[in-house]
């Protein structure tokens, strides 16, 4: 609050110390632009975590209900403050790449991906008891796949078609709750409605069903969780893929000149961009620097008090009008990273759903992504080289072909689940038609971790 209110303070005494003296009575029309330029500016300073992720609306709080005399179900009951997701865990550097690339392209045994477990195939079909028993009786070794094979599709689950059966699922199987990567930033809904539910809204909303959501790890700023669990409640009656990828193989068969350039200049995303400004081109030549700037800092104090990262702001122009914007910008980091347990290096990078080309080449084929609103026209990302230079269409159409050569589509019935490892396996969710209800639930780690970490220090696939 006290940041809002000085930012207030400060964008009204720019508004009567330096705009009207500086244009009244010359351009009154324009005196109107700025007016809403300031109020949609305040606005925005109260809701920028849009911008840091494709699935945000505000800020939350896990307070669950302990008044007297409440019914309290598994779910709520288990719910005590979950801590915020994990810090990103970046690796060592990769001194070199394109030895380690190489090696992992000549691997004769190449890694499974993402086996599906099946309760018909079990026969334990339609017996939720059972299906619980299996879960408990064979805990380790199903996270030990979700580790070695990046993923675990369990299908024809009864226990799963409501939240407190999947609640059941995956504490049964050792799994550590987190908050949303985007608890910092921002509150993503959750299914049931409740503030401390344990179980978050996946991209479901009829505005954004022809939105086509790119491969992506989750992550905001500085902290990712370690694996996620996504559930379908209700699938789409038309489209509404899960998509999961392959970071190990998306690494191993981008072009070696292009990962050795990329990596060695790192890469860096614009989370965010307020294009609230054209009114400033209206503005007296002389006044356009000193008001640029000073509403440059403004804007950087409100938002860096705001997230748990830093954030660089830079003027540039976006848009279909290319309108003067401020755009933010995250710290530069790795592409690819080394896996925190089994060491393989796997690609960790979220161009497919942050570059502002790909996004609008998918729009000649689903159509528009429908930003109409003010908190959706903030929420746009591009990605660039780690130096702020410009990726050229070439390189991201060819990280796109590698993309989509390396995706599944994974058509999820009530009861399914997609168990993953963040950091191997990369997620999206395809367009659909009718109504959606998938749900996710964020782990900042699961039991038996440091038992999987001793065995793969001594067998790594690759040596860094």
């Amino acid at each position: 609050t006290t940041t809002t209110t000085t930012t207030t303070k400060a964008l009204l005494h720019l508004y009567y110390r330096i705009y009207i003296p500086s244009v009244y009575p010359y351009h009154p029309t324009t005196m109107a632009k700025f007016s809403f330029s300031v109020l949609a500016f305040i606005a925005s300073s109260l809701s920028v975590a849009n911008g840091f992720a494709p699935t945000s609306t505000s800020s939350i709080a896990f307070q669950p209900s302990t008044a007297s005399g409440t019914s309290t179900s598994l779910y709520d009951a288990a719910v005590e403050s979950p801590p915020l997701a994990p810090l990103t865990l970046w690796g060592p550097k990769i001194e070199n790449i394109g030895e380690v690339q190489s090696q992992y392209k000549s691997l004769s045994k190449k890694p499974d991906f993402a086996p599906t477990v099946s309760a018909k195939d079990l026969g334990i079909e339609n017996d939720k008891a059972a299906q619980l028993e299996y879960i408990r009786e064979n805990a380790f070794e199903l996270k030990e796949k979700m580790v070695e094979n990046g993923a675990v599709i369990f299908r024809d689950f009864d226990l799963m078609k409501e939240q407190e059966g999947f609640v059941q699922f995956y504490e049964t199987l050792g799994m550590k709750t987190c908050l949303d990567p985007l608890h910092s930033v921002s509150a993503r809904p959750t299914v049931d409605g409740k503030k401390g539910s344990p179980v978050y809204e996946a991209v479901n909303k009829e505005s954004r069903k022809n939105f086509f959501i790119g491969m992506h790890n989750e992550f905001v700023g500085t902290r990712a969780p370690r694996a996620a669990a996504f559930v379908c409640f209700k699938a789409a009656e038309t489209g509404g893929e899960f998509l999961i990828g392959d970071g190990r193989a998306i690494f191993r068969d981008l072009k070696p000149e292009f990962v050795q350039k990329l990596y060695n200049r790192s890469i860096r995303y614009s989370v965010m961009e307020l294009p609230f400004f054209g009114w400033i081109d209206d503005m007296p030549e002389f006044s356009r620097g000193p008001l640029m700037g000073a509403i440059k800092g403004l804007a950087s104090a409100a938002i860096n008090a705001k997230v748990d990262f830093s954030v660089d702001l830079q003027w540039g122009e976006g848009g279909y009008d290319n309108v003067k914007m401020l755009q933010a910008r995250a710290p530069k980091q790795p592409p690819i990273v080394i896996h925190p347990v089994t060491g393989d290096p796997t690609w960790f990078c979220n161009v497919h759903s942050h570059s502002s080309k790909l996004r609008k080449d998918r729009e000649k084929i689903y159509g528009a992504e429908r930003f109409e609103d003010g908190a959706s026209q903030i929420n746009k990302s591009d990605m660039f080289f780690g130096d702020d230079g410009d990726i050229s269409d070439e390189d991201l159409e060819h990280m796109d072909e590698v993309t989509m050569k390396n995706v599944q589509y994974v058509k999820m019935t009530e009861g399914d689940v997609v168990l993953l490892d963040n950091y191997k396996c990369m997620h999206g969710r395809n367009v659909f038609d009718g109504t959606r209800k998938h749900g996710v639930a964020w782990f900042e780690g699961w039991e038996g971790e440091e038992e999987m970490k001793k065995k793969y220090s001594e067998e790594k696939a690759v040596t860094v």
